[in-house]
């Protein structure tokens, strides 16, 4: 454990974090990237370039300063940073490295105030986190591996067939180009993809909900074109391989009776996909209630397999939400504008079901007041962020 000296010289230099904001984590990724090109290969670039990686570490850091005298606060945290690192294929040696460049850019930018002391606390504590971080995510590892149709690190896959969902979305099923069996997973959870784009410089890995229940034969991941990455998917065919993480994350369906709620906006009705079909699989008796949003019905994806869920689950109700070109209020033809849920407060299962968001941060940050607003209890509100996790 920490001593409480170390806690409390961590502790006092809150205030050079707060000050100095998101400047500390440009200057550290700036000066890890110049010293080990290699670990351009593992982050995200896109999320540098937009800022998101730098805001979500510099967050991380005051969350682990605030409150590194009461763990047990970060623990869901965590173990969600977790998941992401075990799907990059983050491993021990990677957070020496880590760690000499944070310790170097609280030097570099606090040279005064950065003393001795301070700079020995930090040390403390960043080598108590690593371990941790270390320990649980080789649990992660060993748990995949040991698994049916498990593996540790990235296994060859084949395209076996693509599916255009909608305007935007298409359907990659994946199959082992062993032959052998995959892995379970739970609804909820995603795959990182590896990809060597023709000319780029460095390999890019990318998470992807999977969007099928679970099953021995293969995995589906399902794709919106909007980037680099994701546009070079659209562009392979079948019989084409990819390398794969087993799969990961911790926003799963919860295997109780209490009532869900689905709600997602865009490609984020991928994972809510997996859910609504290992509901459907099990024969739930339970209510189910299954809200999406996006622009126009030309990118509404599912329509076929949401409307057999629709047999399957006697007690599902499902409404859309169309940003343009819907009229109306039925859940056939959708509803016109933002996704309000005081209207339906009443079918809602504001005093005990589970509410499940996945779409853009500002989308389900909306959608989180209007639920506190409804009464609902926020440890029944959970979600999914695209990238660098983001607090709602």
């Amino acid at each position: 454990m920490l001593s409480q000296r170390t806690i409390t010289l961590v502790k006092q230099s809150i205030p050079l974090l707060a000050d100095a904001g998101v400047e500390v984590t440009e200057h550290f990724y700036q000066r890890m990237f110049a010293h080990n090109p290699e670990l351009l290969n593992v982050f995200n670039l896109s999320n540098q370039r937009s800022g998101r990686q730098q805001f979500a570490l510099f967050s991380a850091l005051a969350a682990y300063a605030t409150y590194i005298d009461q763990p047990e606060v970060l623990a869901d945290a965590i173990d969600r940073i977790n998941h992401k690192h075990a799907s990059l294929s983050i491993q021990p040696h990677h957070y020496p490295i880590v760690g000499e460049h944070l310790l170097a850019t609280l030097r570099e930018k606090f040279p005064q105030q950065f003393n001795a002391d301070i700079e020995q606390a930090w040390a403390e504590a960043y080598a108590f986190l690593a371990d941790l971080f270390i320990t649980q995510e080789e649990g992660i590892y060993r748990q995949a591996e040991q698994h049916h149709g498990g593996w540790r690190g990235t296994r060859r896959f084949t395209i076996s067939q693509i599916v255009q969902e909608s305007e935007l979305v298409k359907s990659f099923y994946l199959t082992p180009s062993d032959e052998q069996a995959v892995m379970p997973y739970q609804a909820g959870q995603y795959l990182a993809v590896q990809c060597d784009i023709p000319g780029q410089n460095h390999r890019q890995i990318r998470q992807y909900s999977l969007s099928h229940a679970s099953n021995t034969r293969f995995y589906r991941i399902s794709v919106k074109q909007d980037n680099l990455v994701s546009g070079y998917l659209h562009s392979l065919h079948e019989g084409d391989e990819l390398d794969v993480m087993p799969p990961a994350g911790d926003f799963v369906l919860k295997q109780t009776d209490t009532p869900k709620v689905l709600i997602s906006a865009g490609v984020g009705i991928t994972p809510m996909m997996a859910m609504l079909h290992t509901l459907a699989e099990h024969r739930s008796n339970q209510a189910v209630v299954f809200l999406h949003a996006c622009r126009t019905e030309a990118q509404l994806s599912f329509n076929t397999e949401l409307a057999k869920a629709v047999q399957s689950l006697p007690a599902l109700s499902t409404y859309t939400w169309f940003e343009k070109g819907a009229t109306g209020a039925s859940s056939e033809q959708g509803c016109a504008g933002r996704m309000l849920l005081a209207p339906l407060s009443s079918t809602l299962p504001v005093n005990s079901g589970e509410f499940y968001l996945c779409g853009p941060t500002p989308f389900m940050a909306d959608l989180k007041q209007q639920l506190l607003a409804l009464g609902v209890d926020e440890a029944r509100i959970l979600y999914e962020v695209f990238g660098p996790h983001e607090s709602l």
